[in-house]
């Protein structure tokens, strides 16, 4: 087979530890980010823009926040809706507030603020942990339900509620299609994942992984539970502030405070745990998953000549969603991207048994 290590000697440490160390791999992915950014534009619709890749993409790096701190630091979070509504709003405040605003500015202002309210929220991991430290992190999506839908200056005194974003440009760049949002979004997915991908195979996530495992014999060994469960949380944090920034900036347009219910949290926690926790290709298959798979029950039915009613597909789908948790928490806690992995590792082996 062509997958094959043979012939691909390493002759220095950093081309043993670097992130694709088979040069198959490493020409896969380069072809699979060229295709995203040359042949998808050649060939995707509108429809295909808004309703698919758009919010693939944004819920994709939601999921990659979310998985630095549940998967690779093993904080359960529930208030992930919570942080991406504060990215948003605070990228709002960023553009009414100061005239002429930058949006790469205004995104990054409100990855920003939610790392702070991200860490100021994580502090109860210092004491608790497991349910009690969910239910700590659940406090954050109450407190901006609340802080939304009470406090005036948050929405620029909108007397409905809700606000709208302006104008999408950089550096002159207008961006009014959705050919050019889908770029934004995926130039971004791309620096931030492989930004992701460099932090957790450095110092700062080893010591994450080791508070996962056990964090008693993590702080026997010299690592600092505070200093590593509050840079998760920021980490994490700023992350899903800008996928909250984007979805709303990019993909909404104009949103309210439920744009970032509960749902939302519950929404990107079931990503991680079918995509894979403890894995940042694992937070992409696990949006994959939950963008395609409402538009597969909704289109396979028609395209068979089943009758198929909204309701009726609405509640398949979450009955396929609970069925799937289930399996993959009981069958495979790592989910796809483990599925995933065992399938390359016996493709290297192929034809010996493994």
């Amino acid at each position: 087979m062509f997958y094959r290590e043979n012939g691909q000697f390493k002759t220095s440490y950093r081309a043993d530890q670097q992130i694709f160390a088979i040069a198959q791999d490493r020409v896969a992915v380069l072809l699979i980010i060229a295709a995203a950014f040359l042949v998808v534009p050649l060939f995707a619709s509108d429809y295909t823009y808004q309703a698919v890749l758009i919010p693939f993409l944004i819920m994709s790096l939601g999921a990659l926040g979310l998985n630095i701190l549940v998967g690779y630091c093993g904080q359960i979070s529930l208030g992930t809706g919570a942080f991406m509504a504060v990215g948003a709003y605070a990228a709002y405040n960023l553009q009414v507030r100061f005239e002429g605003m930058p949006l790469l500015v205004s995104l990054l202002g409100g990855g920003l603020v939610a790392m702070v309210f991200g860490m100021v929220f994580g502090l109860p991991s210092l004491r608790i942990r497991g349910l009690y430290l969910a239910v700590a992190t659940l406090a954050a999506q109450f407190f901006m339900d609340w802080l939304t839908s009470r406090a005036k200056w948050v929405t620029n005194d909108s007397s409905s509620g809700s606000v709208s974003a302006g104008p999408l440009s950089i550096a002159g760049w207008q961006i009014d299609t959705p050919m050019e949002k889908y770029l934004l979004c995926l130039s971004i997915l791309c620096v931030i994942g492989l930004g992701a991908k460099n932090l957790v195979r450095s110092a700062i996530g080893r010591e994450w992984m080791a508070i996962r495992d056990m964090d008693v014999a993590a702080a026997v060994i010299g690592i600092r539970p505070m200093y590593a469960k509050l840079s998760a949380f920021g980490v994490s944090s700023f992350i899903v502030g800008v996928a909250g920034a984007l979805w709303a900036f990019v993909h909404l347009g104009a949103w309210e405070p439920a744009a970032f219910s509960i749902d939302r949290s519950f929404q990107l926690l079931f990503m991680i745990i079918i995509g894979g926790l403890g894995s940042i290709v694992g937070s992409i298959f696990g949006a994959a998953f939950f963008v395609l798979l409402p538009l597969l029950l909704n289109y396979v039915p028609h395209w068979l000549g089943l009758p198929l009613s909204t309701a009726t597909a609405t509640y398949l789908e979450h009955m396929i969603f609970g069925a799937l948790i289930v399996f993959f928490l009981i069958v495979e806690p790592h989910g796809l991207a483990r599925l995933w992995s065992t399938a390359r590792q016996k493709l290297r082996m192929w034809p010996f048994p493994h």
